[in-house]
């Protein structure tokens, strides 16, 4: 662990650091939250002049932290150990073990010298009751297990095999240190099912059936496709297991809330407007992916398609599924819409680009059918289609821009080269 750098979060820490609010670390279980915010950004402090009396650590999964679970006892802890008026520094560890940890917080946030940073596993932590009590004093980093670039900046081989072994077993912290392939996807599995599900299961009070871990193979299975609750619910049913789509929406949603997956809704990029449904929904990380399906299916196009789509978002992108309707004209001849679509829809600000995960293109047909969406888009923003080769970036003549994998992924601004 000591090679890895997560320099993006941990300046989006020092951004943040003293600045009166409530920072609160997100991300999927086992993605490195807590060393960033113990080891990294404790480090960063200490550099800074910090002495370390001054920072009160408080891991409360910890089992010698275990009676700080009471919200009164955590609280009478902290106070206790602010002793004057110079800045303290408070972190707080897997804070949703506190029942009523919020009431804690906006006591101790009260106070001017007091700098507060929590972890937590789940997004219960963003939803509006929360917030409420926050009073618009929280400020969320979300944390994603690594991306491919930092990734291969503490792999020991060369950036194809780092590659390889990424789109097999993804991007938690832990792989790294893990020798052997029998290691890794022991690891994932075991993670999936002894920390992710149960974790799940404990928090919604699931009764132990067989839907959650169904749900997830065929998630799994259909990455990146377009489906909903609805149709999801008659896989089920068509596999003899009676499900309702009010059944799968929930436990999609316990999915999400856990960083699990993700979910890209379709935006009609000509009408300006979200449709509705279906969806497509992507893993947080594709290790977990992969392991969940024991490792069988390792469609590399769909995998670098997901892999895609966490990178736009640890790039901090809000990204939608993009659709553009235009008219054709069917088989008989006659006139109809038809609707074409744009894997990412990236918008930051006043920032825009749409991309296509391409896996290859052989041949002209095939660039005209990946950037047929694109050239009917009829605005000016920029328009990308990646590729798996490793080629020099390039324009084609309707001014797209193509570049390989790698150079998206390596580079941080590789979307304006």
């Amino acid at each position: 662990m000591e090679s890895i750098k997560r320099d993006l979060y941990l300046n989006r820490l020092i951004e943040r650091r003293e600045n009166g609010m409530i920072k609160v670390v997100t991300g999927i279980r086992r993605c490195g939250k807590s060393y960033l915010l113990f080891n990294l950004y404790y480090e960063y402090l200490l550099q800074s002049g910090i002495d370390p009396s001054r920072i009160i650590q408080i891991p409360l999964d910890d089992d010698d932290f275990e009676e700080l679970r009471d919200r009164k006892k955590l609280s009478a802890y902290v106070k206790e150990r602010v002793t004057d008026d110079g800045v303290w520094y408070v972190f707080l560890d897997e804070v949703q073990l506190c029942e009523g940890f919020e009431s804690v917080l906006n006591g101790l946030n009260r106070r001017v010298n007091v700098d507060i940073y929590v972890t937590g596993s789940n997004s219960k932590f963003l939803s509006s009751d929360v917030l409420t009590e926050f009073r618009g004093r929280g400020d969320e980093v979300r944390v994603y297990p690594l991306s491919f670039a930092e990734y291969a900046n503490a792999y020991p081989r060369d950036i194809y095999a780092a590659w390889k072994d990424y789109y097999t077993y993804g991007g938690l912290p832990m792989i790294l240190s893990l020798k052997r392939d029998e290691q890794k996807s022991a690891y994932l599995t075991g993670l999936c099912e002894e920390v992710y599900f149960k974790d799940i299961e404990e928090r919604n009070n699931l009764r132990g059936d067989n839907v959650m871990a169904a749900l997830v193979n065929i998630l799994a299975s259909a990455v990146g496709s377009l489906t909903n609750p609805t149709k999801l619910a008659n896989t089920f049913i068509s596999n003899g297991m009676p499900t309702t789509d009010k059944t799968v929406a929930s436990y999609i949603n316990y999915l999400q809330d856990a960083f699990f997956i993700s979910k890209a809704q379709r935006y009609d990029i000509k009408g300006r407007k979200y449709i509705a449904s279906p969806f497509k929904y992507y893993f947080t990380d594709v290790g977990l992916r992969n392991a969940q399906l024991n490792f069988r299916q390792q469609e590399e196009n769909h995998i670098m398609e997901n892999i895609i789509y966490n990178e736009l978002l640890v790039r901090g992108f809000n990204v939608d599924v993009g659709v553009v309707e235009i008219s054709g004209r069917g088989e008989d001849g006659k006139s109809e819409r038809k609707r074409l679509e744009v894997d990412f829809v990236c918008n930051m600000g006043s920032r825009r680009y749409y991309i296509q995960s391409a896996f290859a293109i052989p041949d002209q047909a095939k660039m005209q059918q990946e950037q047929n969406s694109l050239v009917h888009i009829g605005d000016s923003f920029k328009k990308i289609i990646v590729v798996r080769d490793d080629i020099k970036l390039w324009r084609n003549e309707e001014g797209i821009v193509v570049m390989g994998i790698m150079d998206f992924l390596l580079n941080p601004h590789s979307l304006d080269l």
